[in-house]
């Protein structure tokens, strides 16, 4: 009786996806939710089951190691410190999406300074990155502390990718210099195209650090990032750059953090990574019994929501209208059935235990993955005022639904850098 009470609440999903998405997404704000608590306790185990690759941050006080995070974070009103976590005594660990994170920036104290020992946030670093990304101001060209670190680390770890963002370019510009468009820092001879005293200036610095031991990349990327009240365009310069060179870097992160579709607007950036960050989450979930029948969905309409905001467009009742019959009926009843299959199967002994859970985890990862991808197309749209057709809409779901499951096997198989 109590299998069949569970068979029926699965059953219950086939008519799901419309119900969720029409009536919670436009009614409820996920953050409001008293379910939240709940949910935000499953994601929590999520991030335990699959921590995600570490990313640090090494560099002098004032490098622009915050700058690189608060941009790399994907969207310019994202505000340092937002799901952080304290590590050691000074070093501070940055999720990145903040609740359903697909890599963490690990941040320390400025090296050099007086009075700071490092030696135990740079043990406790090197423990848990997998890459690191040296932040070295351009104008400033003592930076042996820094240097010191990296020829160490590379000694004792010979395979790891090293990326050093040479920062601050504009403090090396003559007056009235402005920036090189388009980028010239990954084409040869761009020593000719920028001021005499910034290619100094940075050839210097790649001189004095030399070749580091192993076999593992060094990459250099310049770059700008500023604020918008520092009146300097564009403020993200060399932003493209250095996402290509922490793909280039690591594998597992290229998979995480690059858009397939080779869009590279923020937008479609910063909506990969939630959509993935939720699939992994989904994946975790899937794998527990009897948990997705209710968190499954819900993180689902979670996501449509930060979606949502990342475009600037509200789910209210007409957007949730709208996208649902853009996906059309038989996705709907296909995702119920996919829905009601995978939980079903998971309440059968010993296979529920083993085969199900696998299978439940691939499919809830799959379907996060292509309704995340097919909002991400209608948000796009809508947040320029655009239409879109029903049948991209549909066929952007059943691609991203195939992808989806390589994607996750792909990520689980790499496991990290």
């Amino acid at each position: 009786m109590k299998g069949l009470n569970k068979l029926s609440k699965a059953a219950d999903l086939l008519t799901g996806l419309r119900r969720t998405i029409q009536g919670a997404a436009a009614d409820k704000n996920p953050e409001s939710d008293p379910g939240n608590a709940v949910l935000d306790e499953a994601l929590r185990r999520a991030r335990a089951a699959q921590p995600p690759p570490v990313v640090w941050l090494l560099g002098k006080t004032q490098s622009g190691k915050t700058s690189i995070i608060r941009s790399l974070t994907g969207s310019p009103d994202a505000e340092i410190g937002n799901g952080f976590q304290s590590c050691t005594r000074t070093a501070r660990l940055y999720d990145h999406p903040a609740d359903a994170p697909v890599v963490r920036f690990l941040d320390t104290q400025g090296l050099g300074e007086v009075d700071y020992d490092p030696a135990e946030d740079l043990a406790f670093c090197e423990s848990q990155a997998q890459l690191i990304i040296a932040v070295i101001k351009a104008s400033d060209g003592l930076q042996g502390a820094v240097f010191d670190v990296l020829r160490a680390v590379r000694r004792r770890r010979p395979d790891w990718p090293v990326i050093v963002a040479q920062t601050c370019l504009h403090e090396v510009y003559p007056p009235g210099f402005e920036h090189v468009l388009p980028y010239p820092f990954d084409e040869p001879g761009w020593e000719t195209r920028v001021p005499p005293d910034l290619a100094r200036a940075l050839l210097f610095q790649r001189d004095h650090l030399g070749s580091l031991a192993g076999s593992g990349p060094a990459i250099w990327v310049p770059v700008d990032l500023t604020l918008p009240e520092d009146d300097i365009r564009p403020a993200d310069y060399g932003l493209d750059a250095l996402w290509v060179a922490i793909q280039r870097a690591s594998d597992s992160l290229k998979e995480r953090l690059q858009d397939e579709s080779g869009q590279s607007s923020p937008f479609s950036r910063a909506a990969h990574q939630q959509i993935v960050g939720y699939a992994m989450a989904s994946a975790a979930l899937g794998a527990v019994p009897l948990v997705d029948l209710a968190a499954l969905p819900a993180l689902q309409v979670k996501m449509l929501h930060k979606l949502g905001e990342l475009a600037g467009v509200r789910w209210d009742k007409r957007r949730v209208a709208e996208f649902s019959a853009l996906l059309g009926p038989g996705i709907a009843a296909g995702y119920g059935l996919r829905m009601a299959g995978r939980s079903a199967i998971k309440l059968i002994p010993v296979l529920g235990q083993t085969g199900g859970a696998a299978y439940g985890a691939a499919t809830g990862a799959a379907l996060t993955f292509a309704l995340g991808k097919a909002a991400r197309l209608y948000l796009d749209h809508a947040a320029q005022g655009r239409s879109v057709r029903a049948e991209d809409v549909r066929r952007v779901f059943d691609e991203a639904l195939r992808r989806g499951r390589d994607l996750i096997k792909t990520i689980k198989t790499k496991g990290g850098p």
